[in-house]
């Protein structure tokens, strides 16, 4: 059992939870009152862009220069139709992914840093978290809002871990838990480990392809918990 401090960093969308498409139906809904164009991000998958990058992509195709007020003030539009979008999902639709409830239990459990590493703004990340419970359970991370860059955004999330430690972060071991190739390239970025599972929408070939640490189908297939606690 590892004895460094440790910070664990989970993704939320496709890692911890399913939402259902709420969160897509919600930035469609943003973009139709602000712009008229619903359509302005149908072209592109979602899967470990930030935030601020799938706005900014949008206003790209719909020709609207994606300035920091624009994107600032469509994602707050989008956090307000979150909220509804959010509400309306099937109760067997919205759910919390296998093994997570024990991981982030587990986590707390030894003491370490349990944080969120994840391209939602920090108010989307509240709405979607709140439903199942789970935002309660996360008081830092890294989050859209900090940085259109996954790789920046994670690094900022360990920064936040290891103040809650008391340790330098050179001295501590990250693990960033996701489900993406983004999530992985970022685990990367910063000398981080990744656990990555294949509930959202890459398979574990892909994720391994991509290089993470350590691959699983998701956190209750065997070596999964020993891997995210103990890295081995």
């Amino acid at each position: 059992m590892t004895t460094r401090p440790t910070v664990l960093l989970f993704d939320i969308d496709g890692t911890l939870i399913t939402t259902g498409g709420a969160g897509r139906r919600a930035i469609r809904a943003a973009f139709a009152q602000r712009y008229g164009r619903p359509d302005a991000c149908d072209h592109f998958g979602f899967g470990g862009m930030t935030d601020q990058a799938i706005a900014r992509q949008g206003l790209a195709a719909i020709g609207v220069e994606g300035t920091a007020e624009a994107i600032r003030e469509l994602l707050a539009t989008y956090v307000l139709h979150l909220e509804d979008e959010v509400r309306r999902v099937p109760e067997a639709d919205y759910r919390v992914h296998a093994g997570m409830h024990a991981a982030i239990d587990a986590g707390h459990g030894r003491g370490f840093a349990v944080g969120l590493g994840t391209g939602n703004v920090r108010a989307g990340a509240t709405v979607k978290l709140r439903r199942v419970g789970l935002h309660e359970r996360f008081d830092f991370g890294g989050f859209g809002d900090d940085d259109e860059l996954r790789p920046n955004l994670i690094r900022r999330g360990a920064e936040r871990g290891v103040a809650r430690l008391g340790v330098a972060l050179e001295a501590a071991r990250i693990v960033v838990i996701g489900d993406t190739p983004k999530d992985i390239d970022a685990a990367k970025a910063i000398g981080a480990d990744s656990v990555a599972v294949a509930t959202g929408g890459f398979s574990v070939d892909v994720l391994r392809e991509a290089g993470a640490t350590w691959v699983f189908g998701d956190l209750t297939a065997p070596g999964a918990l020993a891997a995210v606690l103990e890295g081995r």
